[in-house]
């Protein structure tokens, strides 16, 4: 079984970045910075934030980190949004989820001008992406992706079953995985898809994020199934110093042996999200550059 740990993916395509971002300073004589925002105090989010800022401290991205508090209003949020698309110095505007009831979700990603959208969420990314477009893409399933080449996974004619249909990972990986350069077949599963594990099981690639720890076992998987585990919850854990732990949706002590290969939770696919936020922030920067 091989533990595809995304750390030092991550740090390849992080390494990458730092002398492409050498290169653009001095072609263009100052560098990329991305702008962060954070609605409330969530901790999560806040942690987030932070490891997004060390990132772009490695990599020589400048970050301006906005911090708002809970009750900050939708419109007052949009309008900081028109600014960001409006500053030239920001490349990438980056608002963390999840945001308070009373913001909408689709509204802020509306917002984010497509040149600047380095979440990928912006409908005219979206639409690019299911066209097989260059595009800025969502990070998580991206960063999938670059962890299946690292490792030597090819997805050419392969059955895959994604768990989970979020604007976030699951129809944005679909669309990744169905174009000609990925040439996967694509199931997607969801909270009314009848007999999981009938699907489950003749996958030969499983990518699960649906938010429930340890809801996978071993029978709902094939043997040598590759196993990608999205999903990251904290839990209470009392043998634990700090009182709880982290838990992906997959049973890693249960299918570790029946797997191929399964990503770990933590240091599986959370480290290669923040690395593609990196890459995408640089290519915003050098097609905004290269547009002028």
């Amino acid at each position: 079984m091989i533990l595809l740990l995304g750390t030092p993916v991550a740090k390849a395509i992080k390494d990458e970045c730092k002398l492409k971002i050498i290169d653009f300073q001095v072609k263009y004589n100052r560098l990329p910075q991305l702008a962060v925002i954070l609605v409330g105090d969530n901790p999560s989010s806040q942690s987030y934030v932070k490891g997004k800022r060390k990132a772009c401290d490695y990599v020589g991205i400048k970050h301006k980190d906005i911090f708002l508090k809970e009750d900050t209003s939708e419109k007052k949020l949009l309008t900081i949004i028109e600014e960001l698309n409006l500053d030239d110095k920001v490349d990438g505007i980056l608002v963390q989820l999840p945001l308070p009831p009373q913001i909408s979700e689709t509204k802020v990603n509306d917002a984010i001008i497509p040149e600047k959208d380095v979440d990928g969420f912006n409908p005219v990314n979206v639409g690019s992406l299911l066209l097989g477009r260059k595009s800025l893409s969502p990070c998580t399933p991206k960063g999938i992706l670059k962890m299946l080449d690292y490792y030597g996974i090819t997805t050419e004619g392969k059955n895959v079953c994604i768990v989970g249909r979020s604007n976030l990972v699951g129809k944005p990986m679909a669309s990744m995985l169905i174009q000609k350069d990925r040439n996967a077949t694509v199931t997607i599963c969801h909270t009314h898809t009848r007999n999981l594990i009938e699907f489950t099981t003749k996958a030969d690639i499983l990518i699960i994020a649906v938010g429930k720890p340890s809801m996978f076992k071993k029978e709902m998987l094939k043997q040598n199934a590759v196993v990608i585990d999205v999903g990251i919850t904290m839990v209470n854990d009392s043998s634990s110093i700090k009182g709880y732990a982290w838990k992906g949706d997959v049973d890693f002590e249960d299918v570790k042996e029946k797997c191929s290969a399964i990503t770990p939770v933590p240091k599986g696919i959370g480290p290669m999200t923040i690395a593609v936020l990196m890459e995408n922030t640089l290519d915003a920067a050098l097609n905004r550059e290269e547009s002028k």
